[in-house]
């Protein structure tokens, strides 16, 4: 991942534009609302939804649903922007991991194990801290 992204985009910039709180809460179905409830479906620094485990069809296809829009949202926003795909969906997997998950659900940070938020904060990868700057 081309981290000069960080650079070239503050995250200040990206929550001006709307993304961050637009995309993560968007589609958010009852298939995924009891998915993330049961520990089966969580946010990811990727900036996309994973899933842990074995989930129904009906969550797979709405959580395939969900990243396709958030996908569809980096997309636009990182050719506006002159960046990748890839640095857009991470530095908004970076917001989403410190604003928008709640204490007992899940997440992952790279490709490590998922984890339960606890009460405190959640330990973000070093790229996050660059964004902020």
């Amino acid at each position: 991942m081309t981290r000069n992204l960080f650079k070239i985009v503050p995250l200040s910039l990206v929550m001006g534009l709307g993304l961050l709180s637009a995309v993560p809460a968007q589609a958010q179905d009852a298939a995924i609302s009891a998915a993330k409830a049961a520990g089966q479906v969580g946010e990811q620094a990727d900036g996309y939804l994973g899933i842990k485990g074995s989930v129904g069809d009906d969550v797979r296809s709405a959580v395939d649903a969900l990243n396709i829009k958030r996908r569809a949202a980096y997309t636009d926003l990182a050719s506006k922007r002159g960046v990748t795909v890839q640095d857009m969906a991470a530095i908004t997997g970076c917001q989403t991991l410190s604003m928008r998950v709640n204490q007992g659900q899940i997440y992952r940070v790279g490709g490590g194990e998922w984890q339960v938020k606890g009460g405190g904060p959640i330990t973000l990868p070093d790229y996050c801290a660059k964004s902020a700057n």
